[in-house]
């Protein structure tokens, strides 16, 4: 089993299988497979090998983006402070909300299920989060397990956290209209991009049992492992992070020549991960655009100019092709949200 595949922190899937939160023939199930691959539970604990997230689709062949959210749900509403190996004690050691939300910096330590990218502003943090499976229904499983597991831990370790909302870019299942979350908007669907949104003032709301020692050390560790981590992430998460990093748009040459290598290598080795250099631009555009959206100070004439768009037509025709909006659109249905 490959070590680095898209999986689940291997505590947190044990704890998941001892919960409520699946029913006793889907556990058999995963018992059943972890078998055929001579595992069980302690073995992946004690191994520090993640649950491939893969096993869900074997384990619920019929999964769709309506269990997915609802399995997700379900999951995140069993989640322990001691489920997340090395993220763990400066979860429990953070002194704000701030640190606590920071922490998502390091989740490539103890999943390869999400990337999320930090976006701060003066009105608080949007946290978006992006599946790495490849399987949409799977991705909208990981998605919504994290938002919602992250804000249980937030009222665990802080208190009221209904300022807090999670922004799902799919439809709402059927079922969840009467959602204690939904109807008090702390949940949200049909959103553009999926994230999670902290206000500024909540973001310095105090932890209750803070340990600014315990949290330095810890914090100095992680770093040290992320770098180390970072050597052998992939070829086309490190091409989309030099794009989000770029202050201007990026051109496939400009990222090739970054890596030193030419335009045709560039795109044989995304094309080697199922990838296009266009797709990644579009997806971190997107991403871009929809945040910058939601700052209302920020004009859609500037947002298109900081983007690199030529006009705010060509910026207007590129989001609605991305989200079946234009940018106008999208501002008075978050206003009405």
């Amino acid at each position: 089993m490959d070590r680095d595949e898209v999986g689940v922190p291997p505590l947190a899937f044990a704890q998941l299988l001892a919960s409520e939160a699946l029913d006793p023939a889907a556990v058999a199930r995963f018992d059943g497979i972890m078998a055929r691959e001579g595992l069980d539970a302690r073995a992946l604990v004690e191994r520090d090998v993640q649950a491939p997230l893969r096993w869900f689709r074997e384990v619920y062949p019929e999964l769709d983006s309506d269990e997915a959210t609802r399995l997700g749900l379900a999951c995140a509403d069993q989640a322990q402070l001691t489920s997340f190996g090395p993220l763990s004690l400066p979860l429990v050691s953070a002194g704000s909300v701030s640190e606590i939300v920071e922490l998502l910096t390091f989740l490539p330590l103890i999943t390869t299920a999400l990337s999320p990218q930090m976006h701060p502003s003066e009105r608080g943090l949007t946290v978006v989060l992006n599946g790495l499976s490849g399987d949409p229904d799977l991705d909208r499983l990981a998605v919504t397990y994290c938002g919602s597991a992250l804000v249980r831990l937030l009222e665990l370790l802080v208190g009221d956290m209904s300022t807090v909302t999670l922004h799902l870019s799919w439809r709402m299942p059927s079922s969840m209209g009467d959602h204690e979350d939904v109807r008090a908007g702390r949940l949200t669907f049909d959103a553009p991009i999926s994230f999670l949104r902290v206000p500024a003032a909540t973001l310095t709301e105090v932890c209750r049992f803070s340990d600014p020692i315990a949290y330095r050390h810890a914090i100095s560790d992680l770093e040290d492992d992320l770098e180390h981590r970072r050597g052998a992430r992939t070829f086309s998460r490190a091409v989309r992070s030099l794009i989000d990093e770029g202050a201007v748009l990026r051109s496939g040459q400009s990222v090739a020549a970054e890596l030193s290598m030419s335009v045709s290598t560039l795109k044989r080795r995304l094309a080697g991960e199922g990838m296009t250099f266009r797709d990644i631009r579009e997806a971190s555009l997107k991403e871009r655009a929809t945040l910058l959206l939601l700052e209302r100070s920020v004009s859609v004439s500037e947002i298109a100019t900081d983007l690199g768009y030529g006009d705010v037509a060509n910026f207007s025709h590129a989001f609605k092709r991305w989200t079946g909006q234009s940018p106008s659109e999208f501002r008075r249905d978050e206003e009405d949200r």
